[in-house]
């Protein structure tokens, strides 16, 4: 029976201590221009601490062009390496496997921001975006390589595409609005092709020892529960892969616009070839974890257990009796835990259940 203990092995990298990782997190930490903080540091090296098999960042803006909100991290230029190759020293002195994810924002990306319009699959005035040229988008297949390089360099075990939740990724593959007349849509062969590029460009210039992943919300954002199964087939059966991470919200959940059993239940029996197979959302405590390895999952990535206990994965491996602590949770739970001001500010913004009072 897998347990959340077990090691976990990959064609390229090295192994995980145990089969738990922390979820990429938005935390908004960073500097204004990109650049690690000490807070964004010493959070992300408390998790290395408590045990995590991986550690990954918060979603990494590739280019000007794909930054989101205030606070994100970069890996877009030389600025962003001094940081870089603190964190990856930090994380690997900590006993952790280290990873970028790897991020651009497409029609989220703010003008405030980045300075000019965002950039899209399609024209969207709504969002003040405008469709990307064939050139754009090979700019921006180039910009997510280079970043991958820069991960490398910096010293990080590997990177993770961000392919969900409806940033750039995961607008070329919404299947109700990308259609494009051109070879990056309309056809779900043409809406997965940036995927499939950025997949093999980072392949191609990253070293033998260097994990890629790829993170896909497997329904939702325009995309179908038949085209997410596809997207993921794809990925696993392209040879590329060392993990497919499935943003699930809840791994407990059913599909949202029919289906039968559980969302999980559409992915876990998938050919995976060399590839492993994560699932996140929701997973609170050792029983939790345990159930999705039993489901078929090879590894679990934690968010909100890993905020309220930056030991997470050592207590969940520990015992099987573990919960993390119910929420919310006081401000001073969370800096003891080692969460920053930025970090619990945006907590106390965006998610109000979390922080009490």
């Amino acid at each position: 029976m897998p347990s959340p203990a077990d090691p976990l092995t990959f064609t390229h990298g090295p192994t995980w201590r145990n089969s738990m990782a922390l979820a990429p997190m938005t935390n908004r930490q960073s500097h204004a221009d990109g650049r690690l903080s000490d807070d964004e540091i010493d959070w992300l090296t408390a998790r290395a601490e408590g045990q995590f098999g991986l550690v990954m960042t918060a979603a990494a803006f590739v280019a000007p062009a794909g930054h989101v909100w205030q606070g994100q991290l970069g890996v877009a230029s030389a600025d962003h390496m001094p940081g870089l190759r603190r964190l990856a020293d930090a994380l690997r002195a900590a006993g952790a496997c280290s990873a970028v994810q790897l991020h651009h924002g497409g029609r989220r990306a703010e003008r405030e921001i980045t300075g000019r319009a965002a950039q899209c699959p399609w024209d969207d005035p709504d969002h003040d975006a405008v469709a990307m040229t064939v050139e754009d988008i090979e700019a921006t297949v180039a910009d997510f390589v280079a970043a991958a390089v820069r991960a490398e360099q910096a010293g990080f075990d590997g990177v993770e595409l961000h392919g969900a939740h409806g940033y750039l990724l995961g607008q070329f593959m919404d299947t109700t609005r990308n259609h494009r007349d051109d070879a990056y849509g309309g056809s779900l062969d043409n809406r997965y092709r940036i995927v499939q590029q950025v997949l093999e460009g980072v392949r191609g210039a990253t070293g033998e020892s260097f994990q890629l992943g790829l993170r896909l919300s497997p329904e939702g954002f325009g995309i179908p529960l038949s085209d997410g199964r596809e997207y993921a087939r794809r990925a696993l059966d392209s040879g590329l892969l060392d993990y497919l991470e499935l943003s699930l919200w809840d791994v407990f959940m059913k599909p949202r616009r029919g289906g039968e059993g559980l969302l999980i239940d559409h992915f876990v029996d998938l050919p995976r070839g060399s590839a492993r197979l994560g699932v996140a959302g929701r997973v609170l405590s050792t029983a939790d974890a345990q159930w999705c390895l039993d489901k078929g999952a090879d590894f679990v990535s934690v968010g909100r257990g890993a905020i309220v206990h930056h030991d997470f994965a050592a207590r969940a491996v520990a015992d099987a009796s573990f919960g993390a602590r119910p929420l919310p949770v006081s401000a001073d739970v969370l800096r003891q835990e080692r969460l920053g001001p930025a970090f619990i500010d945006y907590l106390r913004e965006t998610f109000p259940d979390v922080i009490a009072g």
